[in-house]
């Protein structure tokens, strides 16, 4: 089980990124280079806890990016600067778990205007 979040326009499509990114659960061959990630519901625990205690990583759903830069942040810095467990991507230590959020505070912060959308 997973979450498949997403960040679109105004016209619901996803943004375009400068890199692609090669990380998540379920990757397109080569990388994604899209507004879309897919983290895996073993982080679900540090979402209910550090992001929203009801609603966990799919408060993010439905809100504008830029409404979600603060929230972002919060969550992120009890663990900022611990790094993703590079072996293992499904062990969900905070390291794994801040990772994804990291990636949606920057495209939070590129892509202001768009709107999160997820499962």
């Amino acid at each position: 089980m997973s979450y498949n979040i997403k960040l679109k326009d105004e016209n619901g499509k996803l943004f375009t990124l400068n890199e692609p990114l090669e990380e998540g659960g379920t990757q397109k061959l080569g990388g994604n280079t899209e507004t879309w990630f897919n983290a895996t519901y073993n982080y679900a625990w540090y979402y209910y806890m550090f992001l929203d205690k009801e609603k966990g990583i799919r408060w993010l759903y439905g809100k504008k990016a830029k409404d979600c830069i603060e929230r972002l942040e919060k969550a992120i810095e009890p663990f900022k600067d611990v790094s993703p467990y590079k072996r293992d991507y499904w062990v969900p230590v905070p390291g794994n778990c801040v990772h994804p959020l990291k990636i949606f505070l920057e495209w939070c912060k590129k892509f202001p205007e768009g709107v999160f959308d997820g499962d």
